[in-house]
């Protein structure tokens, strides 16, 4: 199957090592039934003959149908048919298809979730494809079955993971996530991780969390590390990753946090995001286009386009020039509804790419197509995509920004000046760690709600054990999303 192909399906065969490890726990022994709701090219129904395989994809199936010729086969939508069969399993075990859910879509996706929601659990619109498979699995085993499945590294931190883990709680009497820092999938950006799940007809109160430099074959679960609540699991906002950390860092993590001397950032900003215009290369110009096309001055906006943009603590009129003399698109074609255009304006709209433009999606749907909603000026701006930390800078030259940077609107508790110390502080890097998320190949995501919580803490004298605590759980966190450098030798992005 090609790249391509592989992605559409979620289709990403397992190493050999990690399908004997999850059949070898899974199955406890060969007159076990199995169950692999997502069988790809058949390599978990191999490794056990009493196996029964579902593929939806007719190619895989024909090779699993060539490999596993001693397995049951069923070609087509898993959702469907485990809403319909009577059959129940002793074990599961395999890799579902991970399908952002954008491309998660359609029938599969409607059955999927119906099929959930009657088992009590509901998923939001954010959902991908992973997590309603693991939940449907769960409802076609036997009292005391188990499971075993490769996960995305996201159920530790997404929030549609939290039903996930909150259903298994409630159906199994064990719980396990294998948290393994080096990748499983090298050709992926996206981390994945191990579940293993125990008693099923039981509950459980608690999540087992084991830690792994790397996997190789084990015929066990390996050791918990931490047994987790699920109270204080909830405290950490339903998220696995604060618990990579030690005990004694998320203390004083905690401690900092619940100090009259912090606050989150919703409680002094709001975090937003920028305007988005429909058509980028439409709507943005050039100072030589802009003149070119004869589009007076008024109603062109300098704007931050990117995260490239903010360098520095401030972009400033200097700032601005400096794109203006380089001739970049820093200019937002800024047109309101009660603006008479010029001819020249007109012109531009009604020309070929304005003709192109207007067919987008965005631009289609609004009334006039020309007019960007949203535009507004904030007073400081927030790198929400980056290498070793968010950025937050002022915004002195009143620019606007697209959506591919967060847009700040201080409350008047705190003076951007002050605002912007905290953010220095490594307290907050660490928390930006914590309240925002991997998103693969080393970068972290901060989105307008996660950024919220970052705390801001007053520089306060800590000790030389409490900062050596914290410049390690920022190495920690950083070396589990692949960007590996020291903190101590880290600069701004």
């Amino acid at each position: 199957m090609n790249l391509a192909l592989r992605k559409e399906l979620g289709s990403y065969y397992t190493p050999s090592d990690v399908v004997a490890s999850l059949v070898r726990w899974a199955a406890r022994s060969k007159e076990d039934r199995l169950i692999d709701p997502a069988c790809g090219d058949g390599r978990f129904l191999v490794a056990h003959a009493n196996s029964v395989g579902v593929e939806h994809d007719p190619g895989a199936a024909d090779v699993v149908h060539r490999a596993a010729g001693r397995s049951l086969i069923h070609e087509g939508d898993f959702f469907a048919w485990a809403a319909e069969t009577l059959e129940r399993f002793d074990c599961a075990a395999g890799n579902p298809p991970f399908i952002r859910y954008q491309r998660f879509t359609g029938e599969v996706r409607r059955g999927a979730i119906a099929l959930c929601a009657a088992h009590g659990t509901v998923f939001t619109s954010l959902t991908s494809s992973w997590a309603p498979f693991l939940v449907a699995t769960s409802t076609i085993l036997k009292p005391g079955g188990r499971m075993a499945f490769v996960v995305p590294a996201e159920i530790g931190h997404a929030p549609y993971a939290a039903p996930v883990l909150k259903h298994l709680a409630a159906k199994f009497d064990w719980v396990q996530v294998v948290a393994i820092r080096r990748k499983l999938f090298p050709e992926l950006s996206e981390d994945c991780w191990l579940l293993y799940c125990d008693g099923f007809g039981g509950q459980t109160g608690r999540l087992a969390l084991s830690i792994m430099e790397s996997f190789r074959f084990i015929e066990a679960p390996p050791k918990a590390d931490r047994m987790i609540s699920l109270d204080d699991w909830c405290s950490w906002r339903c998220r696995l990753r604060p618990y990579l950390l030690s005990p004694d860092i998320r203390a004083l993590y905690r401690d900092i946090q619940h100090s009259a001397d912090s606050l989150p950032l919703r409680d002094v900003a709001r975090v937003g995001i920028g305007y988005v215009t429909g058509a980028n290369d439409f709507f943005h110009l050039r100072p030589s286009q802009a003149r070119r096309e004869e589009i007076p001055e008024r109603f062109l906006h300098p704007t931050v386009r990117n995260g490239r943009c903010l360098a520095g603590n401030a972009i400033t009129n200097s700032t601005v020039e400096a794109w203006r003399r380089r001739d970049e698109p820093m200019l937002l074609l800024r047109l309101n509804r009660s603006d008479r255009l010029p001819p020249a304006v007109q012109a531009y709209l009604d020309s070929a790419r304005g003709r192109s433009a207007r067919e987008t999606y965005k631009c289609r749907n609004r009334e006039p197509w020309y007019v960007v909603p949203d535009v507004s000026i904030p007073h400081a701006f927030l790198s929400y995509m980056c290498g070793s930390k968010p950025v937050l800078v002022a915004n002195r030259a009143d620019c606007a920004a697209t959506n591919s940077i967060h847009v700040v609107r201080l409350n008047g508790r705190l003076a951007l000046s002050e605002l912007q110390s905290r953010w220095q502080q490594p307290i907050t890097e660490l928390s930006c760690e914590l309240e925002g998320h991997p998103l693969g190949g080393g970068v972290l995501k901060l989105e307008p709600r996660e950024a919220g919580n970052v705390v801001l803490s007053r520089r306060i004298a800590r000790t030389p054990r409490q900062e050596a605590q914290i410049a390690d759980g920022l190495d920690v966190l950083r070396t589990w999303r692949h960007y590996g450098q020291s903190t101590r030798d880290l600069s701004v992005d």
